[in-house]
């Protein structure tokens, strides 16, 4: 689109810019009223204070003091945040006065609609702004478990909340001994020797049947390719505590429970659903051609397989596996079921820490596995787009 018919900086009415930052402030002041106690007071000394500041950098001090200004609220709120909170209250409030200080100016000089098309209606811009507010308030919430979890991993106290060394950011509160405790206790590095004993194999068993099934699936002439494909992923579908009850009185007549192909088998049923989501995914894309003319060229099928098809749809194969090996390394309720006390995997051991010893071990685990995640996770995105590019979805 071009820059041309961009809607211009316009300077807004004060009583809108007072409303928007009154309401803003409303729910910062919720936030920082709650933790002192009183949501409510914060709730409207933050309505307040927003508006008056507003009042103050528009009308007052005006657009030419944009930055000493935003320096100055940076600086206030920072040292308002040091007599509430100590040095976690300054980082907080540093934040949040640098924040402010640019919304400040961004609401009341109109910048909002800067990159916004000129014949959007106040609705529409509403809904623009609000429906990112929505997502980033969804991140937040799913995001902050994980970010409270990982610094208490490093607590030199065998507690599982924060103390007062900790919140003074004192070196003397922080401690590697959570991590040296799984690096080295025998309970923690054998539930992490049967994890990736089990993971791996399981995973291999999910990417062969499950890529399998999904070529087969992916063929116009296959009878019941719909009703196939539900059986094949309700592992998925139906609560995990019924899939590991059916899966205990299954194997214990055929003698698998307690076993480690028992644990490998139940994984691998877990894991063949995210195989053949992804892999099918991916054959919505591929040029049945290619496999048409290698079989006139006289190769067959499983030349065509390994050779044509297999290529182009590794992106999405590999994707199925990293997903399929990240729910056999997490899962736990299956293994409660089938394993046995020798196959204790790393999820068993966590969840029997958190019921009998309370060990802050646990979230140093925890940490540990979300690098994983995010590591995995981060493969199987650059995976993806590499598979677009490979079927010409995206720009190369």
């Amino acid at each position: 689109m071009s820059e041309a018919i961009l809607t211009p900086i316009e300077k807004k009415p004060m009583g809108f810019t007072a409303g928007v930052l009154a309401l803003a402030g409303a729910v910062a002041g919720l936030f920082i009223g709650t933790a002192q106690g009183s949501g409510l007071l914060g709730v409207v000394a933050g309505a307040v204070l927003m508006a008056g500041l507003a009042f103050l950098a528009m009308q007052v001090l005006g657009e030419e003091m944009e930055k000493p200004v935003r320096w100055a609220m940076i600086a206030i709120v920072a040292i308002a945040g040091v007599l509430l909170g100590g040095p976690p209250g300054l980082v907080v409030g540093a934040l949040f006065g640098w924040f402010f200080g640019w919304f400040i100016y961004w609401v009341g000089l109109g910048r909002y609609r800067e990159r916004l098309l000129p014949y959007l209606t106040g609705g529409q811009v509403l809904w623009h702004y609000a429906f990112r507010v929505i997502c980033g308030a969804i991140f937040v919430f799913l995001i902050t478990p994980i970010l409270v979890v990982m610094p208490l991993s490093f607590n030199a106290e065998n507690f599982f909340t924060f103390t007062p060394e900790m919140l003074r950011f004192d070196p003397e509160g922080y401690s590697l001994k959570h991590y040296r405790d799984f690096l080295t206790n025998p309970e923690w590095t054998g539930a992490v020797k049967n994890s990736l004993m089990i993971a791996p194999v399981a995973t291999l068993i999910s990417v062969s049947l499950g890529t399998l099934a999904a070529i087969g699936l992916s063929q116009s002439h296959v009878p019941g390719r719909r009703a196939i494909m539900a059986i094949l992923i309700s592992p998925m579908i139906v609560p995990l505590i019924i899939s590991a009850t059916g899966m205990y009185f299954f194997y214990s007549k055929i003698g698998l429970v307690g076993t480690y192909w028992g644990i490998v088998l139940a994984h691998a049923v877990l894991g063949i659903p995210f195989v053949i989501i992804t892999v099918t995914a991916t054959l919505v894309g591929f040029d049945r051609s290619l496999t048409r003319a290698a079989a006139n060229m006289g190769a067959n099928p499983v030349t065509t397989f390994f050779k044509v098809q297999m290529p182009l749809i590794l992106p999405g194969v590999i994707s199925g596996g990293l997903f399929a090996f990240i729910t056999s390394f997490d899962e736990v309720v299956v293994v409660l079921f089938i394993g046995s006390a020798e196959l204790q995997t790393l999820p068993w051991q966590m969840f029997t820490g958190l019921r009998e010893q309370i060990s802050p071990t646990i979230l140093a685990a925890a940490t540990i596995l979300v690098a994983i995640s995010i590591c995995l996770l981060t493969t199987v995105e650059i995976l993806r787009r590499r598979s677009e590019k490979l079927r010409g979805m995206s720009p190369g």
